[in-house]
């Protein structure tokens, strides 16, 4: 009897977990690879909507999976755990000891063991070494930091409420994550008002500031300018060419020696890979703490290490930069090795990666949303705003629930999640 292919997943987002649903209905049913996806959460949220779940503007339980039962549904297994090493000699991963929140020893440090691994472990904000900022500034990272920014943040609008009293946040960083956080940070204010305080949001002073030139940067100037009057119209104030030198617990220090009160701070500048990823036992990183891939995702100097999405960096032929980490690179990873793996196990080769670039998108809440249809399709380096590029960015999370659940449960996911919305208020009170 051949004895199945040990395939391990570090990493849970959503390349990790595509990948592991792809290869656990192809492979681990039929008992050709035992697959595992090893996260430290117990469930996944789509990185995108992170933004909502800090805001509140989205309810957690209806947007998470729970790595269990979809393991059970798909074909792989669910280790909790979080990476602390690597031995590539004895092909062994190595996860640290996981505490309950009141520090009970739940699960002792251990190992596992691999023919194939796969680090999908994302991203996480870039504080560059700014003094104060891991001390004194909220991340949105993960779902966990998501849930405790919200928690912040009704505390402190409540407080407002109840003293009447201004309330100010300030979001540095203007890509995406930024913009879209003070948009829906916006909205949920707005929200609010009919829940006991019709001038909760004239008490909020919402600040995005930028070292760049433009927000959006990584979008056309068009988007950029675009973004920016719409999100000053609902009542950002916008600052660009501001760079920020240190945060204490009162506010942010500007390096034109000014300084800027805040109650709550949120740093959504730059990203890397984890920290960690510099020593894992030898693989070849970049300044970002991205493991360096060639074409096939495989790392430079061991073929049976793969790395994809945020976490991997990957350098195409003819191009000057590596690829952005996006949602739209870590799909497309993840649909080529899903396609591509199985075969490689045959002994066959595994194509070249190719990236498609389908354009962008942005959401200013409910506000309006603006996007590039990319270079392929049939409108190539199109413009669109309003609210068909509402609609396509929705479709992009309708698309990674198709990925994870099939058509029919996806659909049913949606029903219900606007059958809830008629019931349940609208954003987060408790």
């Amino acid at each position: 009897m051949t004895t199945p292919t040990r395939i391990v997943i570090v990493g849970g987002g959503i390349a990790g977990l595509q990948l592991a649903t792809r290869l656990g209905e192809r492979l681990g049913r039929s008992g050709r690879a035992q697959v595992t996806i090893v996260d430290r959460s117990p469930t996944h949220i789509w990185k995108p909507m992170l933004h909502t779940i800090a805001a509140g503007t989205r309810d957690v339980q209806q947007q998470q999976v729970i790595f269990l039962a979809h393991a059970r549904d798909h074909g792989y297994a669910y280790q909790p755990g979080e990476l602390t090493g690597l031995d590539r000699a004895r092909r062994r991963v190595q996860l640290g000891e996981i505490r309950s929140q009141g520090g009970e020893l739940v699960l002792e440090a251990r190992e596992l063991e691999y023919d194939v691994l796969i680090l999908a472990l994302g991203s996480q904000a870039n504080d560059f070494g700014v003094p104060g900022v891991r001390e004194h500034c909220y991340f949105i990272d993960s779902q966990k930091q998501a849930e405790t920014f919200n928690e912040a943040l009704r505390m402190r609008v409540f407080r407002s409420i109840a003293r009447d009293e201004l309330f100010r946040v300030a979001i540095v960083g203007a890509g995406a994550t930024g913009v879209e956080l003070a948009a829906e940070l916006s909205r949920l204010l707005e929200v609010a008002q009919a829940y006991g305080d019709a001038t909760v949001r004239e008490r909020l002073q919402l600040t995005l500031l930028e070292s760049g030139p433009r927000i959006l940067a990584a979008f056309p100037p068009r988007i950029s300018a675009s973004a920016q009057r719409r999100l000053e119209q609902i009542g950002f104030h916008v600052l660009t060419s501001t760079r920020v030198t240190s945060a204490d617990a009162n506010g942010f220090h500007y390096g034109d020696g000014s300084f800027a009160e805040a109650d709550l701070m949120v740093w959504a500048a730059g990203v890397k890979a984890p920290d960690f990823m510099q020593a894992l036992d030898g693989l070849d990183t970049n300044r970002a703490n991205q493991i360096v891939v060639g074409p096939t995702l495989q790392a430079t100097g061991d073929e049976h290490v793969f790395a994809i999405g945020d976490c991997a960096s990957l350098l195409p032929d003819g191009h000057e930069r590596p690829l952005p980490p996006t949602a739209q690179v870590a799909t497309q990873q993840a649909e080529h090795l899903a396609k591509h793996l199985p075969a490689w196990l045959d002994g066959q080769p595994i194509p070249p990666f190719a990236f498609h670039d389908f354009g962008a998108l942005v959401s200013i809440s409910d506000y309006d949303a603006f996007g590039t249809l990319g270079q392929f399709g049939f409108f190539r380096g199109g413009f669109i705003q309003g609210r068909f590029a509402q609609f396509s960015h929705l479709m992009l999370y309708r698309r990674h629930q198709q990925a994870l659940h099939g058509f029919s449960k996806a659909t049913l996911l949606w029903i219900a999640e606007r059958i809830n919305g008629c019931v349940q208020p609208r954003i987060r009170l408790s």
